[in-house]
């Protein structure tokens, strides 16, 4: 591709979350704080699951699954946003940045297929329960995980190489801790005609199926809940779903925010904002809605602390 009269950014410099100086030693306390939570619960929940045998059921098949997502789209965004705090100039170079976005956008929409592939589950288990064990086999849990990122590398390799066609010539602050596809498209001094038409219409397909699959998988689920005779049956089938239902409404209303608010009233500021609760807050919130009111979790974990106890 010819450069023309163009030079050619080959670094960029990341504007963070704040340029006021008295709140950058907070923020680096706080992000951290919550960077070191996101690890210790979504690696704790990985091994919890792989260490009891009787966590070994398709539901928590797909949540430790949810977990390595988390953990890996966390740590792609946060240590990078960690040194803007501390740095003068967070600076980036052109290929860190494009594999940045590149593992950033597999994850995030990753991360959407696997809540709703957990919902379907859910339906499954709550509406389908004698047919439980043969519709979500291990085969067919393992052939729906890799679907799940088959689709994130795909659709991470159309934005990239599409973000690669992009020229940028003078400006290279990105206004945003992270190289992220709008925040970059700002930057440029060619078309990005194509790129926006991409997002358009991958960021809908992206928010559309996976939101009607839990919107219809829920559907179900309640109208199997209002049948129910017992209340116990009722207020078990309700929790099993209420930890789902949470981590989805965080997780695609702030995606949701970001992507869809019309740019005539979108601000950067919010972008960021918005951006904070989706790659930071829910990756660490995620192990502990799925954790606290769960009950096989707290038994699996007692086990265990009781077994390593014991060893010792």
């Amino acid at each position: 591709m010819s450069e023309g009269n163009h030079s050619r950014v080959t670094k960029f410099i990341l504007a963070g979350l704040t340029d006021q100086p008295e709140l950058q030693l907070p923020l680096f306390l706080l992000f951290l704080g919550i960077y070191l939570l996101t690890v210790l619960g979504n690696l704790g929940m990985i091994i919890l699951i792989l260490l009891s045998s009787h966590l070994h059921t398709p539901m928590y098949f797909f949540l430790s699954s949810l977990s390595f997502i988390d953990l890996c789209y966390s740590t792609v965004v946060t240590p990078k946003m960690l040194v803007n705090f501390v740095a003068m100039k967070n600076i980036i170079s052109y290929p860190e940045c494009m594999i940045q976005l590149y593992f950033f956008i597999a994850f995030v929409i990753s991360e959407c297929y696997m809540l709703s592939a957990m919902a379907y589950d859910r339906y499954v288990a709550i509406c389908h329960p004698l047919l439980y064990n043969v519709t979500m086999s291990y085969q067919v849990c393992s052939w729906v995980v890799g679907g799940v990122y088959g689709i994130g590398v795909i659709e991470a390799t159309i934005h990239t190489v599409c973000m690669l066609q992009v020229h940028f010539c003078k400006a290279n602050v990105v206004n945003h801790y992270f190289c992220d596809l709008l925040p970059l498209l700002q930057l440029s001094c060619s078309s990005t005609f194509v790129n926006e038409v991409v997002i358009l219409c991958l960021s809908a397909f992206n928010f559309c199926v996976p939101t009607l699959t839990i919107l219809s998988s829920y559907s179900f689920i309640i109208a199997r809940i209002i049948r129910m005779r017992s209340t116990e049956s009722r207020f078990k089938a309700f929790s099993t779903c209420s930890s789902h239902i949470s981590a989805v409404a965080l997780f695609f209303g702030s995606l949701g925010f970001m992507y869809f608010q019309p740019s005539s009233v979108s601000s950067k500021d919010q972008g960021k904002v918005s951006s904070v609760f989706y790659t930071t807050v829910v990756p660490m919130l995620n192990p502990l809605i799925y954790s606290l009111r769960n009950k096989d979790v707290k038994l699996a974990l007692n086990k265990l602390l009781q077994k390593k106890t014991f060893q010792i």
